[in-house]
């Protein structure tokens, strides 16, 4: 239940990052894509999806279910707290 918690937190903070930080506004591409929390949102999910086994904060079993799920877990909250 806890490494649910962090995986929100970390797409959460990924897709802040990656939609509206300043730092990143001169090489991010001007479409909707880029700005939409729950578009973004859930390729934050499926890349941290992809990469939890080199992190010890959350592990979840390789499988096409979990890849959807885990993006549409990151996608409603990203979009859901912004």
């Amino acid at each position: 239940m806890l490494s649910l918690l962090y995986f929100i937190l970390c797409s959460y903070g990924l897709t802040q990052i990656l939609c509206f930080s300043k730092f990143l506004d001169k090489v991010r591409p001007n479409y909707y894509f880029f700005t939409c929390p729950m578009c973004m949102g859930f390729w934050s999910g499926a890349f941290l999806w992809g990469i939890n086994k080199y992190t010890e904060l959350f592990t979840f079993e390789y499988s096409a279910a979990n890849l959807l799920i885990l993006g549409c877990v990151a996608s409603g909250t990203s979009y859901t707290v912004s």
